[in-house]
């Protein structure tokens, strides 16, 4: 009895989920509508015109959090796209695909920065005793 509440719970949670990562697009639009730094409040994500594909296709299942706290090459996103759909039950994002690579391409790509500091600029040198 309790495998079957298991179940049960684990298929509403599913279902739930799925559901509402295909809202139309006009939902995702609204959800939009507020605006903090060119980036979505509610998301965090940057705005854009594919930010409606990734919202979508990506934050139905999991966090936004997790998109902009990770840095990959388009490539390495499509990795990672398909990682999940053989791993993560993701479905096939079809002709949204290449516009969701091309956001994710765009703002979370690796960085470049240099892990050490600029060196210091010494106007004048004095002898230590």
């Amino acid at each position: 009895m309790k495998n079957i509440t298991v179940l049960i719970t684990a298929l509403i949670f599913g279902i739930t989920s799925c559901k509402t990562a295909q809202q139309s697009v006009e939902e995702m639009e609204e959800n939009t509508a507020a605006v903090v730094d060119g980036k979505d409040a509610i998301t965090g994500l940057f705005l854009d015109e594919n930010l409606k594909f990734v919202q979508a296709h990506c934050t139905g299942c999991h966090s936004s959090k997790l998109i902009s706290m990770n840095r990959f090459t388009r490539e390495g996103w499509k990795e990672k796209i398909v990682w999940m759909q053989q791993t993560q039950k993701l479905w096939d994002l079809g002709e949204a695909e290449p516009l969701v690579l091309d956001y994710l391409a765009k703002y979370y790509a690796p960085e470049e920065r240099s892990l050490r500091r600029q060196p210091l600029e010494v106007k004048e040198w004095y002898e230590l005793n």
